[in-house]
């Protein structure tokens, strides 16, 4: 849905339509966010940290998307081809010392406007300045390939080992790229927004729950 100033927009809170909504969100219109980067001067160490990627990359806007300062946090948008390049400068600049990432997770925005639904999500930590700093990387889910980090951070490997099992994305180069959570014969990834809702009954206390799929129609 496009609003009349060309932004995207979307009906009541959760995007959902003709399930019978009882939430009193229904007849909400959310506008999606723009992806704009944030206007300079970022503030505090924001600055700092990306100068010192400024002076690594001549070529900066080639290597980050945009850089989003939000509710005291910073996020780097990078490139996916850049994403190793850019984390072991992260990690080795003296001015940066992002010794250490703590996570990496995956999301998955449906309706993104780009078409870039999946997201990977990398989570740094200087322990040297005490700075926390969140990078994104966005694929297609008909390209899902993202170089991997474990040759940078090795504490990367089981996270991105998570993120494949239950979002689909590939990290090309990862030393063991298997099922971490799910059975290995398990088909598809369960936690993007597409998967069928489904799962089976429960018995609690004598009484049986059915499956999620069965309990209320939401299409």
């Amino acid at each position: 849905m496009t609003s009349s100033d060309g932004g995207e927009t979307r009906r009541d809170i959760f995007g959902a339509t003709g399930s019978g909504d009882t939430s009193g969100f229904g007849g909400l219109v959310v506008r999606a966010p723009r992806l704009l980067s944030s206007p300079k001067p970022y503030g505090g160490w924001f600055d700092e940290a990306t100068g010192a990627l400024e002076s690594a990359y001549p070529n900066f806007d080639g290597v980050i998307e945009r850089v989003v300062v939000h509710r005291g946090e910073l996020t780097l948008h990078v490139k996916r081809e850049a994403i190793a390049d850019v984390c072991k400068t992260l990690r080795d600049d003296p001015a940066l010392r992002f010794e250490m990432c703590s996570g990496v997770s995956g999301v998955d925005y449906l309706d993104d406007p780009t078409g870039r639904r999946l997201h990977a999500v990398y989570h740094l930590l200087s322990m040297t300045f005490r700075r926390r700093l969140r990078l994104e990387v966005s694929v297609t889910a008909e390209d899902p390939h993202i170089p991997s980090v474990t040759a940078v951070y090795p504490t990367a490997n089981w996270h991105e080992r998570e993120t494949w099992d239950f979002f689909g994305i590939v990290f090309d180069g990862h030393p063991a790229l298997t099922r971490i959570e799910m059975p290995d014969d398990w088909p598809g990834h369960p936690q993007r927004k597409d998967y069928p809702l489904g799962g089976v009954p429960v018995e609690y206390k004598g009484a049986t729950v059915p499956p999620p799929d069965e309990r209320r129609s939401y299409a």
